[in-house]
């Protein structure tokens, strides 16, 4: 069984910048797409980006501050994140999908899941 463990989470200032890694023990190849996800304590697990190939789709929240990128050499997905706000505090998971989706924005639509990383943001 393929299993996704995330790293890079801590506690940053407002303002400042985290890159959160995801490494597979599998090849990250065979997954069609990757994505990353955020829980807030008392809410849903909450889409935050997703890549298939060269293709990336975030939330609303992130656009223009958290980048999505795979390095399927070293099987690893990324999630570089700037000008980091409050709001941004949450467990984030990485996960995967088997099946041939267009960046599917569910949490439902990834097969594997990592086990998270705390990100929190101060103000």
């Amino acid at each position: 069984q393929v299993q996704l463990v995330e790293s890079g989470g801590g506690l940053v200032q407002a303002g400042g910048s985290l890159r959160l890694s995801c490494a597979s023990s599998g090849r990250t190849s065979n997954f069609p797409g990757m994505g990353w996800f955020r829980q807030a304590p008392g809410k849903e697990r909450e889409f935050v980006a997703a890549i298939r190939w060269s293709d990336t789709a975030y939330v609303d929240s992130v656009k223009g501050r958290f980048i999505i990128s795979r390095d399927n050499a070293n099987n690893k997905l990324y999630l570089q994140m700037n000008s980091l706000k409050p709001e941004d505090t949450a467990v984030y998971y990485c996960a995967a999908h088997y099946r041939w989706l267009q960046l599917p924005r569910g949490p439902s639509a990834y097969d594997l899941w990592g086990q998270g990383t705390q990100v929190t943001v101060s103000s």
